[in-house]
């Protein structure tokens, strides 16, 4: 005979206990990297060039870091522990209309696919900066490495990336609203103390050392340095 789950209590009355999802690395990364693409914004409003090359080449080492972290980091970290089939992304928006509980350590599927789109418009949009050829102001480090038409492409291409970016932010910012006070589920608050309230049978996930956090930074900024130093 199968149990009988009526007597089971619902999600949202089973123990539960705080737990810390989020390390510092993935922390410093998030709100570092809102920070500097403001920055690279204003930057770019007011012809400010060498802040902007400056910080554009920050963004592009913070996104190496990035990729780094998410092979060898921490396990909410690591793409694998979040990076979901499409079908398993769909379902869990679906889901969403139940008004589920959260009970996700970490990013949820929907939500992988998000950090993935960031990270691609990031990668591509700094890297193109380095070729970035501006004939009022000043020209990329790696400008004269390339033709000149080809430079000119790369230069509307990385108009074009800064665009797409601005869009896929307002996007992330309107779902975790959305998130937020339609469906009661706050993931800001886990972004800045790295907590959240999960149940009681959820294993706290495994965290990498800092120092191998520090040696992947360095790791990131040396081959960043000697991209952008290449000429």
């Amino acid at each position: 005979m199968a149990p009988d789950h009526r007597d089971a209590p619902p999600p949202a009355a089973l123990p539960s206990r705080t737990v810390l999802i989020w390390d510092w690395p993935v922390r410093l990364f998030h709100w570092l990297t809102v920070a500097l693409v403001a920055a690279a914004y204003v930057t770019a409003r007011f012809n400010w060039i060498d802040w902007h090359v400056r910080i554009g080449e920050t963004l592009l080492v913070l996104v190496v870091f990035r990729l780094l972290w998410g092979c060898f980091g921490s396990q909410t970290a690591r793409f694998a522990s979040f990076v979901a089939a499409p079908a398993a992304a769909l379902r869990h928006l679906r889901a969403l209309a139940r008004r589920e509980p959260d009970v996700q350590a970490g990013h949820n599927p929907a939500g992988g696919w998000m950090v993935l789109l960031l990270l691609a418009l990031l990668a591509a949009e700094t890297l193109t900066g380095l070729y970035v050829y501006n004939d009022v102001a000043d020209e990329g480090p790696l400008s004269e490495v390339v033709p000149a038409a080809v430079s000119n492409a790369i230069t509307a291409l990385h108009s074009i990336l800064w665009d797409a970016l601005a869009v896929a932010v307002a996007l992330h910012v309107c779902a975790v609203a959305l998130y937020a006070f339609v469906w009661g589920q706050n993931l800001v608050r886990p972004m800045l103390d790295g907590r959240k309230q999960l149940p009681a049978h959820v294993r706290e996930p495994r965290r990498a050392p800092l120092w191998l956090a520090i040696l992947l930074f360095a790791l990131a900024a040396g081959a960043v340095t000697l991209l952008a130093n290449a000429i």
